[in-house]
């Protein structure tokens, strides 16, 4: 160690050089300041070019940033690596959590947030490829809360400005069921359960369209609907030996959990099915039944076009209440008008009949929330306090003007008042 000049911040003399990993640094013995420091290779780039760079520009001075990136990297390439992705699909999901890394918003995010980002990444490259993927299966992957996974993604969104297309109903339905586990034989699925996986996914898709044609989709959340059509897909395949099967138990065997909306959404099913085995003639022999009509899932799906417009009326609100009142013109027929018999049946003291014969008759196409209205809760009486003041009261011509800023609106008003 050799003595040098002086020191430009406290002015002492005491100026010593040390070796600080392997570079040379020139250092003040008095107050530590770094007078100069030598030069080292990084491990960038330029370690293919031979340079040298400073210690403030190499991989010393930024490690802990690497680290944290390297360790996201490993987290995104591993849950690639789980969902059997493509190359590219790893490589899009690498480059957007670099650029989450590196923005703003995120470098004050809580430890468990950052740890979400590497999945979030996956997620909208999923999306973006149309590759079907839900938020549930990175969710259980990660270990994380759906609810707080979803701010995240939400967040990496419109920070990256990333375009993601909403996943189809028929996307769904597939990435659904690839999770059952009723497609090969196991020690806890019996061979009877057993179904193939093709033929399961298209009467699924076949059950959710007339779920979706009935009012039955809309404003509900898939994954209820679709755990109930899968459900009676896979019953209707071998109604014979499932027809004892519950909802449960098949949730069980398929190894999903159950949603608990399901048992309505099947509930709603049935009844639209059953609607339909009405329309048919040669089911109208058979007595047939919420659980008997699953064994004609087939023919009612073969031929949905025609009973659902025979079991259902389409007319105006006008033409529906003369069908359900049985007011028309002699000349003309109404689709939803009972024959003559049945009003001579409740003529003749016998309502049961008539009443039956109406509901046989098609009815209108409705959405639940409209057949079976919710009972709405009662609102509490206003008090007193709340009553004395509606905002509806007149006001005066003495305070008209305290709402009035200006000498034109003023003199606006009043000649407005002197119009006659």
């Amino acid at each position: 160690m050799a003595e040098r000049g002086r020191c430009p911040g406290c002015g002492s003399a005491a100026l010593v050089e040390d070796a600080h990993y392997a570079q040379q640094q020139l250092v003040c013995a008095a107050c530590g300041c770094v007078l100069a420091e030598g030069l080292l290779t990084t491990t960038y780039a330029e370690e293919e070019h031979l340079r040298e760079v400073a210690y403030s520009q190499s991989t010393g001075q930024k490690e802990q940033l690497s680290r944290c990136l390297q360790r996201g990297i490993r987290r995104v390439q591993d849950l690639c690596k789980v969902l059997q992705l493509p190359r590219v699909f790893e490589e899009t999901a690498v480059s957007y959590f670099q650029r989450a890394l590196q923005h703003p918003s995120f470098h004050l995010v809580s430890l468990e947030k950052k740890e979400l980002l590497g999945g979030c990444c996956v997620f909208v490259t999923c999306r973006q490829h149309n590759w079907p993927v839900t938020m549930g299966t990175i969710c259980s992957l990660l270990y994380a809360k759906q609810e707080l996974f979803a701010s995240v993604y939400l967040s990496l969104q419109k920070e990256l400005e990333l375009s993601v297309p909403a996943l189809s109903l028929a996307d769904l339905v597939k990435t659904h069921l690839n999770s059952f586990r009723l497609f090969q034989h196991t020690a806890d699925v019996p061979a009877r359960f057993v179904e193939d996986k093709e033929k399961m996914v298209a009467r699924t898709m076949q059950i959710v369209e007339l779920a979706s044609e009935t009012w039955l989709v809309t404003g509900r959340h898939p994954v209820p609907i679709v755990t109930a059509a899968a459900f009676l897909s896979w019953q209707s395949l071998q109604p014979t030996a499932r027809l004892t099967c519950t909802l449960a138990r098949f949730c069980k065997l398929a190894g999903v959990d159950l949603p608990p909306p399901a048992h309505l959404r099947l509930k709603e099913l049935l009844e639209i099915l059953l609607r339909m085995a009405s329309q048919l003639a040669w089911l109208r022999v058979f007595n047939v039944d919420k659980k008997t009509v699953v064994k004609y899932i087939g023919d009612l799906l073969q031929h949905r076009i025609f009973l659902l417009k025979n079991a259902f009326c389409l007319e105006d609100g006008e033409e529906q209440r003369a069908a359900a009142t049985g007011e028309g013109s002699p000349g003309e027929g109404s689709l939803g008008s009972p024959p003559a018999a049945g009003g001579a049946a409740q003529e003749a003291g016998c309502p049961s009949e008539g009443k039956r014969q109406c509901e046989d008759g098609p009815r209108p196409l409705l959405p639940p929330c409209l057949i079976n209205p919710r009972k709405r809760l009662r609102t509490a009486a206003p008090s007193p306090s709340d009553s004395a003041i509606t905002g509806d009261e007149p006001i005066s011509d003495s305070e008209i003007e305290q709402y009035l800023r200006g000498p034109e609106e003023i003199r606006a008003f009043r000649k407005a008042k002197a119009w006659p």
